[in-house]
């Protein structure tokens, strides 16, 4: 079994959990970062982080440690324990996509030796390592698991945007193919999370922990979705009901709103197809994805009806959405729902522009969104406020009205003001 002292890891993926966790594993180990991506190598061998969870002096004092990062495969070949954080997404039927996390076993076996360890930190499906990704390395490899190589899982926690809870302040769930090997990974991990570890009985255990994390979470932001639907039509403010209720001890302080980004809005499918397999109809699962999914739709609703109300013609009108990425004081644009905004105005037949600082315009165009400079001043019939950037909080009310004309409609996705500062709320 691999000893820790002198090894050299390898990071396979060098996004949102993979850059972070490189420059955290250079204080203590010998590390090298791989990416498929030669435009992602070169800004982050340069020192810079588009996604802004590593900031440039961090980055550079890992450069300076010995961290290095490559796009070619060869630099993997003298490496000890690989780690695999490409992401793990779905199709355009929603159903799980490994392509990502096959294609990475791939690259590592063609490179691996005797005596290597694979650790996985891509969200996937309970027993998706060992079904999966374990068969790749050994075909690829020639090497026969447990006897010539290890696997791990230890499943990713990172929240992008969050400036509190970081990498190194959130306990890591470690398992691995034996009891050594997961004695071995768990170590590992002990020796860069300052947090500490919980080693979980097996891998299939690890991988469903990190699966339910996000779909305990959707189901109980659908709940709270439905009820905002509900208290929308009785004419009821539904953070005052929110308000009420959590002053009592036990009640949890989830809210409704759009839910999108690389978890939440993801991981339930692969829980999903899994129960499918078995032959289970996982319908609470089910009914909170449809619910979490028609969001945009129902807000959009909401902001035509006051529109309406206000004698204002919804085709050829002009709508502002503030905020474009999944979530707040982040770049992040993975399934932001804020999309869904664009796309059901412009069936209207409205002009719609987007504004947020946060964002390459680039990535947006991509997305076919058109994203603004700048917001012009009192020219919108209506203004939806979907992100709660820092940004726009420090803008406050009075200058997000004179985006609009008289008369505009404004409406607060995220509750950013009070009630009786905007025209409506979700």
């Amino acid at each position: 079994m691999l000893k820790l002292e002198n090894i050299r890891v390898a990071v396979v993926g060098l996004g949102y959990v993979g850059l972070p966790l490189a420059v955290e594993i250079s204080r203590k180990f010998a590390v090298i970062g791989f990416d498929l991506d030669p435009e992602r190598v070169g800004e982050i061998g340069s020192g810079n982080d588009h996604t802004g969870e590593v900031d440039g002096d961090e980055l550079d004092a890992a450069i300076g440690r010995g961290l290095t990062f490559t796009s070619a495969a060869a630099g993997l070949d003298d490496c000890d324990l690989y780690i695999i954080a490409v992401p793990t997404p779905v199709d355009r039927h929603k159903r799980p996509d490994l392509s990502p996390v096959i294609g990475a076993s791939r690259t590592v076996a063609a490179w691996m030796r005797p005596g290597a360890v694979v650790v996985y930190e891509s969200t996937v499906y309970p027993g998706a390592t060992e079904e999966v990704c374990v068969p790749v390395l050994e075909a690829e490899s020639g090497l026969e698991f447990n006897r010539d190589f290890f696997v791990g899982y230890s499943p990713e926690r990172i929240n992008p945007g969050d400036r509190t809870h970081r990498l190194t302040g959130i306990i890591k769930v470690t398992s691995g193919s034996t009891p050594e090997a997961a004695e071995l990974v768990n170590k590992f991990y002990a020796a860069i999370i300052p947090a500490g570890t919980f080693m979980a009985s097996s891998i299939r255990v690890a991988e469903a922990a990190k699966v339910i994390e996000n779909v305990q979470r959707d189901v109980n932001i659908a709940l709270m979705n439905e009820l905002a639907i509900i208290f929308s039509r009785m004419g009821i403010d539904t953070m005052d009901v929110l308000a009420a209720a959590g002053s009592k001890w036990n009640f949890l302080p989830f809210r409704p709103g759009l839910v999108g980004g690389h978890c939440i809005g993801i991981d339930p499918y692969y829980l999903i197809q899994k129960a499918q397999d078995v032959g289970v109809h996982p319908e609470l699962v089910l009914a909170s994805r449809r619910i979490n999914d028609r969001m945009a739709e129902h807000v959009v609703g909401r902001v035509v009806r006051l529109m309406l109300k206000a004698k204002i013609a919804i085709a050829g009108s002009r709508i502002l959405v503030l905020g474009l990425a999944f979530k707040e004081n982040c770049p992040d644009l993975r399934n932001t729902r804020v999309v869904d905004i664009v796309r059901e105005f412009e069936e209207y037949g409205a002009r719609v522009e987007v504004y947020d600082p946060r964002v390459d315009p680039g990535q947006a165009g991509a997305l076919g969104v058109n994203q603004t400079a700048a917001p012009a001043i009192g020219v919108c019939d209506a203004i939806i406020l979907a992100v709660a950037h820092d940004e726009f909080v420090a803008m406050g009310i009075e200058t997000i009205r004179g985006f609009g004309r008289k008369g505009a409609v404004v409406f607060d996705v995220k509750h950013v003001f009070p009630a009786d500062q905007v025209d409506g709320r979700l």
